[in-house]
């Protein structure tokens, strides 16, 4: 039987959608620790082996990103499709939010005078910075939040999003590069270009956690990470018909990690390196009930981008709320938000994708059709001239 990971990767019978929301969950149930008490060094799996639910839950969309992006990317084979299907799934609940988040929460919280949060500088850069994503994030939001344990941070959790749209974009440049070194260079082909960015940047990674060669800030160290985790997930599926699932396998490694948990570095050393095996085997192996989570929708990216602010503006209004009253209460109101936000702006904004956008068909039209009729006449000229010699 071909269980490879071939066969599995087109089609949505997956559990990627369940996934994610687990992932997503464990985001905010890690973020409780900071916001609540100000540090999140106390969280028990940090304690543990030297990492957060949060950050496993990150290094895992990053992986799976990679990977369900290069699909999208490599089987569509057009380039405006997978650019508007991107736009469309990143930026409408974003929107959203940013705005639920200026006017409504800041506009609530500030201790500045409305008219003049309304005028403040800051107030707009939020809204510049975090709608446009590839120049970074913004948090602050100007008078919002200031006297919590986690001071004047708004919505923390939008930081991983500009990584994420310059990894799309990367890997676009690395797409042509590749195929166009692929076809000067007979000793490279186009898949061995998307091995040398994980290869390359998870060796540094490893020796710098036991090193420290890298002298780079915090953001560029974690630039460097999601990069390498993001083509990960890209090399999973270019070399997808080499990838056996197999369940002895998932055993060995699954063991492995909980052996490798004794201690901190290993675990950090093996976790590494196993992750990827062990998402894309729980992608897609199990199936019977669990698969049934797909029908009811995908309410990842809505607890991602509502969790944080909603989790501060509890703290705000109950500062004397016990954790685990937090937890719950940051639970509840963070799936309200993530289902609303799912089924009235996200999934209605992904029903566009099947509609032809005037400016892009403006676009192909003037930048292509007229380009190609263009050489087409060049080519005719030149071959009436040639004969007209005769």
């Amino acid at each position: 039987m071909n269980n490879t990971l071939s066969v599995f990767v087109h089609g949505r019978d997956n559990n990627f959608n369940l996934i994610r929301f687990l992932a997503a969950y464990l985001v905010l149930i890690s973020h409780c620790f900071p916001l609540y008490n100000g540090s999140g060094e106390d969280e028990p799996l940090k304690v543990l082996v030297g990492m957060s639910f949060g950050a496993m839950a990150v290094d895992l969309f990053f992986i799976t990103s990679g990977f369900l992006i290069a699909n999208s990317l490599f089987h569509r084979k057009n380039l405006s499709n997978f650019i508007k299907a991107r736009v469309l799934r990143i930026y409408p609940g974003l929107a959203v939010s940013l705005i639920f988040c200026v006017f409504v929460l800041g506009a609530f919280f500030t201790t500045l005078p409305i008219q003049r949060y309304l005028t403040e500088l800051q107030t707009y850069n939020f809204l510049f910075f975090n709608a446009t994503l590839f120049f970074g994030e913004e948090a602050v939001l100007p008078g919002v939040f200031d006297s919590l344990p986690l001071k004047q941070t708004v919505n923390g959790s939008l930081w991983t999003l500009p990584f994420e749209v310059r990894a799309y974009a990367l890997l676009v440049i690395v797409g042509v590069t590749g195929s166009y070194l692929g076809k000067k260079c007979n000793i490279f082909t186009r898949k061995e270009s998307y091995l040398i960015i994980p290869f390359i940047g998870m060796s540094i990674y490893l020796f710098d956690y036991f090193y420290t060669i890298l002298p780079i800030s915090y953001f560029g160290s974690e630039y460097a990470r999601l990069i390498t985790l993001f083509f990960i997930g890209v090399a999973f599926y270019h070399y997808r018909e080499k990838i056996v699932l197999s369940s002895k396998l998932f055993g060995i490694l699954l063991l492995l990690l909980m052996i490798s948990a004794i201690d901190i570095s290993s675990f950090f050393v093996v976790y590494n390196l196993t992750l990827a095996y062990l998402i894309f085997y729980l992608a897609y192996v199990p199936k019977g009930k669990v698969r049934s989570f797909n029908k009811y929708g995908d309410y990842s990216y809505g607890i991602y981008i509502y969790a944080f602010p909603i989790q501060q503006s509890i703290i705000a209004i109950t500062p004397d709320i016990s954790f685990y009253n937090y937890l719950l209460l940051s639970t509840l109101f963070t799936f309200i938000f993530a289902y609303f936000s799912w089924h009235i702006v996200e999934k209605q904004a992904l029903k566009l994708k099947s509609i032809k956008l005037p400016f892009i068909t403006y676009l192909k039209y003037k930048f292509i059709n007229q380009v190609w009729h263009k050489k087409a006449l060049q080519k005719l000229r030149f071959y009436i001239n040639k004969s007209s010699e005769k």
